[in-house]
C-alpha cells in the first residue's frame, strides 16, 4: 500500500492490509482452536438459576417482579430470554479470540424482527439492545444458536433439526462474514437490503410467514394503539385508560416528570429532527410493563399529537447497566459500554464508559448495529434513572421462532445468523472475523455442540425456577 501523500488526520485511521487482516484471523486459530468452542465449563462457581434471578431483579420495580418470575417460567426458552446474564457468568469462562465488537448481549431467536425506516418500508434486523455493549462476538453466536435449539425444541421439533437450526445459524454467520469482508467498506456497511435477505439465507419457504408478519407489522402503529388504549376527552384531546397488568395511568407528579425529562431527550436528538417534533404536543403519559427481562424495570408511553390530532406515541423506558458487564470485563474487554472505537485487534476496546449515560449507551449500540434506526432515538434521565427514548409501535414485528414450523427453523436460523454477522461487522474488521472463521464447517459443528449442551442446562434451570415456584420459596405470576 503506497504511503499517503497528506498528513494523517484525526478520526481516521486505515485498516491493515488485506492480507495482514486474513491473516491475523487465522494465526487466532493458534490460540484458540475453533474446535474448543464446544466446550461448556462445568459452572462450579456460577450463582445458578435463583441466585441469577435475585440479582437481576434488583432495583426493579418489587410488585412486578412476580410477573417477570412468570413470564420466565413460561418456558426454557422463555427462561433463557430472561436470563442473559446467567449466560454471560457461563460464557465468561469459554474461550475466546479477543476480538473486540459491538455485541447485542442478548442475541436470542426472538430479538430479530421488522421495524419501519423512515419512510415507513418495513426492514428486519436485530431489535433489541438493553444489553449492548463491548464484548466477544462468539457470545452472540453462541446465544443465538442456544436459542434456536430452544425454541425448536418448544415448537415439537425434532432433536435432529434443533441441531441443524443452530448449525445453519453459525454456517450463516460464517458465511456472511467472508462475503462482507471482500466487500468494499461502504459496501460491506449497507450490504444485504431487506429485499435481498431472504435469497441471502436461501430462506424461501419462509417467505409465507414473513409475509404474514409484515402485514401485521404495517398495522401496529401509534394510531392503533392509540385507538385502543386512550380515550377522546371533551377538548378534543386524548388521554390512556387503565388495562392493568399492563398498562396504567401514573400520578400527575410522576406523568410531570416524564414529561419534563423530555426537555433532554430533545437535546440528544439529532437537530434535523427538531422541527418534526415541534409540531407534537404532549397529551398523557402512562406506565407500560414491557418485555420478558425488562419486566420490572420503569417503561412510560408518552403520547403526542399533531394539529390535526394524529398521535405519535413514544417510549421512554429506564436503562439499566448491562448484565454483562462485569463479565465482558473480566474477559477482558475493558470498560465495555458503547462509546469509543474497537480494537479488533485487541482484547480491551480501549473504553471508558463507566460513568456513562446507559441510554446512551443503548442508543449508540443500536446505531452501531442496524443499518437503519429509529429516527427518534434518544435518550434523558427521569428522577436521577437513566431513560432510552425511541418510537413506540413503530410497524414493529417479529417471527415467533418457538411457534415455528419444523421444516422452517433452518431458514429462519440462516436469516438471524446472516444479520448478526451484519451488525457485528459494522464495529469489528470482518476481515478478521471471517479469518478465523474459515471456509469449513469446524466452528459451526463446534457451537452446535455448545448450544446443545447450554439449552439441556437452561432446561434444568428452568426446572429448578418451577419447583421453586411450586413450593412458594419463589412468588410467580403464571399465564400473563
Amino acid at each position: 500500500m503506497s504511503e499517503l501523500r497528506v498528513p494523517r488526520t484525526t478520526g481516521f485511521a486505515r485498516w491493515p492490509h488485506e492480507a495482514t487482516a486474513k491473516s491475523a484471523g487465522k494465526a487466532l486459530r493458534g490460540r484458540v482452536p475453533r474446535s474448543a468452542h464446544a466446550q461448556l465449563s462445568e459452572g462450579h462457581d456460577r450463582p445458578g438459576p435463583l441466585g441469577a434471578l435475585e440479582a437481576s431483579n434488583s432495583g426493579r420495580i418489587e410488585g412486578l417482579i412476580p410477573l417477570r418470575v412468570g413470564r420466565m417460567a413460561a418456558s426454557p426458552f422463555s427462561f433463557l430470554r430472561g436470563s442473559a446474564g446467567l449466560m454471560a457468568a457461563d460464557l465468561v469462562d469459554t474461550p475466546v479470540t479477543g476480538v473486540g465488537a459491538q455485541i447485542c448481549g442478548d442475541a436470542h431467536a426472538a430479538n430479530f424482527g421488522l421495524y419501519g425506516d423512515a419512510r415507513g418500508r418495513l426492514v428486519m434486523d436485530i431489535n433489541d439492545f438493553d444489553e449492548t455493549l463491548i464484548g466477544p462476538w462468539e457470545w452472540d453466536v453462541k446465544r443465538l444458536a442456544a436459542s434456536l435449539v430452544l425454541a425448536g425444541r418448544e415448537a415439537g421439533a425434532s432433536e435432529d433439526v434443533c441441531r441443524s437450526a443452530a448449525c445453519e445459524a453459525v454456517g450463516a454467520y460464517r458465511r456472511t462474514m467472508r462475503l462482507l469482508a471482500k466487500l468494499p467498506v461502504l459496501d460491506a456497511w449497507n450490504a444485504i437490503a431487506h429485499e435481498e435477505l431472504v435469497a441471502h439465507a436461501d430462506a424461501r419457504d419462509l417467505l409465507g410467514t414473513l409475509e404474514q408478519v409484515s402485514a401485521k407489522a404495517r398495522k401496529n402503529t401509534s394510531a392503533k394503539f392509540v385507538a385502543r388504549s386512550t380515550e377522546l376527552l371533551e377538548d378534543g384531546g386524548r388521554r390512556f385508560v387503565d388495562a392493568l397488568p399492563v398498562l396504567r395511568r401514573v400520578p400527575d407528579a410522576e406523568a410531570a416528570a416524564v414529561a419534563g425529562a423530555l426537555d433532554g431527550y430533545l437535546r440528544t436528538v439529532s437537530e434535523d429532527r427538531l422541527p418534526l417534533l415541534a409540531r407534537y404536543a404532549v397529551h398523557d403519559v402512562a406506565f407500560r410493563v414491557v418485555g420478558t427481562g425488562s419486566v420490572g424495570t420503569r417503561s412510560y408511553v408518552v403520547l403526542l399529537l399533531d394539529h390535526l390530532g394524529e398521535p405519535l406515541v413514544l417510549q421512554v423506558k429506564e436503562a439499566r447497566a448491562s448484565a454483562l458487564r462485569p463479565y465482558a470485563e473480566k474477559a477482558g474487554f475493558a470498560g465495555a459500554g458503547a462509546e469509543g472505537g474497537v480494537t479488533s485487534l485487541s482484547s480491551a476496546a480501549s473504553l471508558s464508559s463507566h460513568d456513562a449515560h446507559e441510554g446512551r449507551r443503548v442508543v449508540l449500540g443500536q446505531k452501531r448495529m442496524q443499518v437503519v434506526s429509529d429516527i427518534l432515538l434518544g435518550w434523558t434521565s427521569v428522577a436521577g434513572l437513566p431513560y432510552q427514548v425511541r418510537q413506540f409501535r413503530n410497524r414493529k414485528g417479529s417471527v415467533d421462532p418457538a411457534s415455528l414450523e419444523a421444516g422452517l427453523i433452518d431458514d429462519y436460523a440462516r436469516m438471524t445468523g446472516a444479520l448478526l454477522a451484519r451488525a457485528h461487522s459494522h464495529s469489528a474488521d470482518p476481515r478478521l472475523i471471517a479469518g478465523y472463521c474459515g471456509k469449513n464447517e469446524e466452528l459451526d459443528t463446534a457451537i452446535t455442540s455448545f448450544a446443545v449442551a447450554y439449552a439441556d442446562r437452561t432446561e434444568a434451570d428452568h426446572a429448578e425456577l418451577l419447583r421453586a415456584i411450586r413450593t412458594g420459596k419463589v412468588a410467580a405470576e403464571l399465564g400473563i
